[in-house]
């Protein structure tokens, strides 16, 4: 089920990025106490009462000039409607409701999108008392809180769980695979949807980015269900001027976590970018299963090892992804494209494969036979029992004598031991490590 979307909106400096850290409980954000200082895309995922929602932090968009600030505001709000479910709109009681405050009010209020008005830096009573003028916005009851202090978040998040709609049910049988595509503007994804399907189902052009929204498209093929979800192009970071940055992102997040194999699309012609590993990354973090797909590869000038050299670029440019196998083939000429869609089959398979208890607990034992836990300060990890709680991905828990003692390179070991005996190609491995209480 797709998690509902909230954004935080407000103008500069009224501490939304402060807000959005306490809300999703991480330090994302990098915050300092001058306006427009959040200089990276902004997602989380939050939760509260028992449900889930993800945030967007509005902030960053660094428009030069007193008189561009209002414009900025502006986009942010458009974009913010456009794509959330709920907007949590951010004054703040220090310097009080000012004309940039009532300007993102009348937007909202036209939207029709419900708001929670939050009113932050409400540090003490006095500023308590300031927050009652902001009554007149028309958005009901103002929250009072504090971003350094942590006041009043409670209320907040109550309010926001409470208003938000319900999930939306998936509407595709369990044996659809759901595929999405990801990737920087311009790597192909929309070419790679047509040559899949063999017709132009999405409107393709040469300009970056001119997907704009993520578009599903169902088909069968040698008797498997499948649908592409294809996104907007997720843009590079430092370009002010493309307003759309974060909403493109939660587009591709939603179809992230709406898939079942995501293809992360990289353009052979133009090698791997930094962009290409925070994207990929997104689809990793969500635990989806996950391949590369090096389009354009018909335009690359080659030679016997053009294609392992890409690979090991590949593998040393992504190493937290070793498991996510590659396909080198070209949209355009359909060169290797027959060998797309069976390995997403199999990586499908792997992401759903639950493996017998009695089987993970032979290979584990095989494993620390082999290569016993390393003792820490005269103290070893004593590993007592495994088993497998989840698919989707794969999810393992390790009963221990002491969690503290499990090394994380020792978890990667026993991670590397289990792939080796049962594949799980193409899919993240979850392990956690639990102490094993006396009445287990």
């Amino acid at each position: 089920m797709a998690r509902p979307v909230v954004a935080i909106v407000g103008r500069p400096n009224v501490g939304k990025s402060t807000i959005f850290n306490r809300l999703i409980g991480d330090r994302l954000a990098i915050v300092e106490d001058k306006p427009g200082i959040t200089r990276d895309r902004i997602y989380g995922v939050s939760e509260w009462n028992g449900k889930a929602f993800s945030v967007i932090d509005t902030g960053g968009i660094e428009i030069d000039g007193e008189d561009m600030i209002l414009k900025s505001i502006r986009i942010q709000a458009e974009l913010a409607i456009e794509e959330a479910d709920l907007i949590v709109f951010m004054c703040e009681a220090k310097s009080g409701l000012t004309n940039a405050d009532e300007e993102v009010a009348q937007l909202l209020f036209r939207s029709g999108k419900p708001v929670v008005l939050a009113i932050n830096k409400v540090d003490n009573m006095k500023r308590a008392e300031d927050i009652y003028e902001f009554y007149s916005l028309g958005f009901g009851d103002p929250i009072g809180i504090s971003g350094s202090h942590g006041t009043g978040i409670g209320d907040l998040l109550d309010e926001v769980t409470e208003r938000l709609p319900e999930p939306q049910d998936e509407e595709y049988d369990e044996d659809v695979i759901r595929v999405a595509l990801i990737g920087r503007p311009n790597v192909g994804k929309s070419s790679l949807v047509n040559a899949i399907l063999g017709e132009e189902r999405v409107i393709v052009s040469d300009v970056a980015g001119t997907t704009r929204d993520a578009i599903d498209t169902p088909f069968e093929r040698d008797g498997q269900r499948y649908v592409l979800i294809d996104t907007a192009g997720m843009r590079k970071r430092g370009k002010v001027y493309e307003t759309t940055e974060k909403y493109s992102v939660m587009r591709a997040m939603r179809a992230i976590e709406r898939a079942d194999v995501v293809l992360v699309v990289i353009n052979g012609e133009e090698g791997i970018i930094d962009q290409d590993k925070h994207i990929a990354g997104y689809a990793h973090d969500a635990g989806k299963a996950s391949m590369f797909v090096v389009n354009k590869w018909d335009v690359v000038e080659k030679d016997d090892k053009t294609m392992q050299h890409f690979e090991n670029k590949i593998r040393d440019h992504f190493l937290f992804m070793t498991y996510a196998p590659i396909v080198f083939l070209s949209a355009l000429t359909k060169q290797r494209l027959h060998k797309l869609l069976p390995i997403v089959q199999h990586v499908a398979q792997q992401h759903s494969l639950r493996i017998a208890t009695h089987l993970l607990n032979d290979v584990v034992s095989d494993a620390v036979a082999i290569n016993p836990p390393p003792t820490d300060k005269g103290r070893r990890l004593r590993i007592n029992y495994v088993t497998q709680v989840a698919v989707k991905p794969p999810t393992i828990v390790v009963f221990v004598n002491d969690p503290s003692l499990m090394h994380f390179s020792y978890e990667r070991y026993l991670e590397n031991k289990i792939r080796g005996a049962f594949d799980f190609e193409g899919t993240p491995i979850r392990i956690f490590t639990r102490r094993k209480s006396d009445d287990e």
